[in-house]
């Protein structure tokens, strides 16, 4: 067996790069080294992109897969314009969502989330075609070499896919992928997926359309159409992903480019920055109580109102609205509003168990069903500036793809985590026929006197963490390692209480208290809240790269 050990990475201090003619940061040492051979062989931003999405669904099988989500922004140097790419998975208008038979005692140990039309394989068409230039076959032999070796098991996915056992396993088929012989590969092992290879060379000799219209398609429909699901193959490529102008605004002196609808995310930042401009951030220290109280009562009101987003061919949905500065000083007023003139230090006291402990001594952990969905996380983010200034920010996400808990040729899939609500779900569909889902996952361009100087983007709570980050950059003047390590909290509960990364002093604690809201930790670098990848442009016109210490990320770059 090869020794693969030096790609093993843990969650922890990580090392920015500097100084750099292009460079990437990725969530994972082999998805990096992809990326960076790709460009150092020619390719551009968006070729090293789809290499690297490959090899990453074969080396992070607990994070993203082939049949999931791809989500891009992208920066195309030669017109100086922005683009965005929405390719979430789908659902065919004709038929009620979808969810296996669940077991007798109540579900797959969990709700399973709905099956859905897969749109990771056409929205990686859909960019080679747009911005590719190297040939598609030469993209896959990565992903197939990985998948065929076989990746190191690190104590993070270990630990991952302990965790998600109960949904992964449900099927024989998520057993035998996940528990050969019957065990999770332990850490330090090699886990292959010849499955995987055999699908992937098809992938490449025939293009992704393999996947969309070709013979795993075609094994697909019939798996879902035996388990009870009646799709026909042309549902497969009925409705294409889709290409939007991205929403810019600014904020001070610099312009922000994020996601226009449906994606929430950039309306969710134009708010809870607005909001927070509104009160006055800037004075603020960085990390006191003011501070936190602000920004989680901001999250909170742009996360309630975001509720009123959707996919614009469905209805008038009113974004300039939601964009309006006069809306978000109208917000920002009734967060003063909330700010008490009398100490509620005992009133937290008195209700607030997890912010005082009997013992006196620090704050009680959080569970984890409090911090995250009950649903299977997971997504992986590429952000990657190519020699020629194409700069590129893309989430790929085992969510939102496929038949949850099947495998088909090697495959894994989680499906959907669609709500069919409309309130205030970040995940939500009309069943209408082209209708693409609303969800809030986050990538953002910020530009100054038009060029752009950061290029980021997490999964993990993308929703509240991207204006934490953000702020943390424009708002605070951090450094670039310093605004992605800062603590992050989760938006204000209706509990009136703070979950917070177990990193907040205890002034800041003790003033939450005075002002009424009560404190709980979850862990200090929780992997829940994001894993940033992050490219720049220093004052000198350098460019660099940093990731995050939640997770397994790695920044590199060529000189």
């Amino acid at each position: 067996m090869p020794d693969l050990s030096h790609y093993l990475r843990n969650p922890g201090p990580k090392e920015t790069v500097t100084g750099k003619r292009c460079v990437c940061s990725t969530d994972n040492s082999i998805v990096t080294e992809t990326v960076l051979a790709t460009l150092a062989r020619g390719g551009n931003a968006a070729d090293a992109a789809i290499a690297g999405a490959l090899v990453q669904a074969a080396v992070e099988p607990f994070m993203t897969n082939h049949a999931g989500t791809v989500s891009l922004l992208y920066r195309e140097a030669a017109t100086g314009k922005y683009h965005q790419l929405h390719s979430t998975g789908t659902f065919p208008p004709h038929l009620p969502p979808f969810r296996p038979t669940p077991k007798t005692d109540g579900g797959l140990g969990r709700m399973p989330p709905s099956a859905c039309i897969p749109g990771f394989m056409p929205g990686l068409q859909a960019i080679h075609q747009r911005f590719g230039t190297l040939p598609w076959a030469d993209l896959c032999q990565d992903a197939i070499r990985w998948a065929e070796t076989g990746h190191p098991v690190s104590s993070f996915e270990y630990g991952a896919l302990l965790g998600e056992l109960d949904f992964t396993t449900y099927f024989p088929e998520g057993r035998s992928l996940y528990m050969p012989g019957g065990h999770l590969p332990t850490v330090g092992t090699l886990f292959p997926n010849p499955a995987m290879a055999k699908t992937l060379r098809r992938v490449a000799e025939e293009g992704p359309g393999y996947m969309i219209s070709g013979g795993w398609a075609v094994s697909f429909v019939e798996t879902a159409v035996r388990m009870g699901w009646p799709i026909s193959l042309s549902d497969m490529s009925a409705n294409p992903p889709r290409w939007i102008e991205p929403l810019r605004f600014m904020h001070g002196k610099f312009e922000i480019v994020g996601l226009s609808a449906p994606e929430q995310q950039g309306v969710f930042l134009s708010m809870v920055l607005g909001i927070l401009d509104s009160l006055g951030l800037r004075n603020m220290a960085h990390g006191s109580a003011e501070h936190l109280f602000s920004m989680g009562h901001a999250l909170r009101l742009g996360l309630y109102f975001c509720g009123f987003l959707g996919d614009p061919t469905i209805g008038p949905y009113d974004t300039e609205q939601l964009l309006d500065g006069d809306f978000h000083r109208a917000l920002a007023r009734l967060i003063s509003g909330l700010r008490p003139t009398r100490d509620l230090t005992d009133h937290v006291r008195l209700t607030d168990s997890a912010t005082f402990r009997s013992d006196g001594h620090g704050l009680p952990g959080i569970p984890s069903s409090e911090i995250q969905s009950r649903q299977p996380s997971g997504s992986c983010e590429l952000s990657i500036v190519d020699a020629e200034g194409n700069w590129l920010q893309m989430m790929n996400t085992l969510q939102s793809g496929g038949i949850p808990g099947m495998v088909v040729g090697g495959i894994p899939m989680i499906g959907s985590h669609a709500t069919f609500a409309g309130v205030s779900g970040h995940f939500d569909i009309k069943l209408v026929a082209g209708a693409r889902m609303r969800s809030i996952v986050g990538h953002s361009f910020i530009l100054q006197d038009g060029v752009p100087v950061y290029g980021l983007g997490t999964p993990g709570n993308v929703y509240c963490t991207i204006p934490q980050v953000i702020s943390n950059l424009l708002d605070f003047d951090l450094s670039v390692q310093a605004a992605i390590e800062a603590p992050r909290i989760l938006p204000l509960g209706e509990d009136n209480r703070l979950i917070v990364e177990d990193r907040v002093n205890a002034g800041t604690v003790q003033g939450l208290a005075r002002m009424g809201v009560g404190v709980a930790a979850m862990p200090a670098y929780d992997w829940h809240m994001g894993s940033f990848q992050m490219c720049f442009r220093d004052e000198a016109g350098r460019l660099g790269a940093a990731a995050d210490p939640r997770r397994c990320g790695v920044a590199g770059g060529l000189d």
